[in-house]
């Protein structure tokens, strides 16, 4: 699932850079946009400034409770909305570079 994750998010972003950082991918683009986090039963992709995004397709479904952070959990067979997780990463760059004019 990991491996499935990284054309959308390139896709979405081509300038993104993606780093192995506390042993897992990190990519970002005017600072973190997500990380991939892989665990027994899902793959966790969490979205350092998720509570700020608007998930109209409803993509995040953990660290819902969160004030900063979201995430998407991944299971093995899941279907992945590829258009909705680009739109999400797009999101995620626009408000970076909106805080680093700040």
């Amino acid at each position: 699932m990991l491996a499935r994750l990284r054309a959308p998010i390139k896709e979405a972003d081509p300038e993104v850079t993606e780093e192995w950082k506390w042993r897992i991918p990190v990519w970002s683009h005017h600072g973190l946009i997500c990380t991939g986090e892989t665990y027994k039963k899902v793959v966790k992709t969490t979205f350092a400034k998720g509570a700020s995004l608007a998930d109209p397709s409803g993509l995040f479904n953990s660290s819902l409770e969160g004030k900063v952070r979201r995430a998407i959990d991944f299971r093995e067979g899941d279907t992945l909305d590829e258009e909705a997780l680009k739109a999400l990463i797009r999101a995620a760059v626009t408000l970076n570079k909106a805080s680093a004019r700040g």
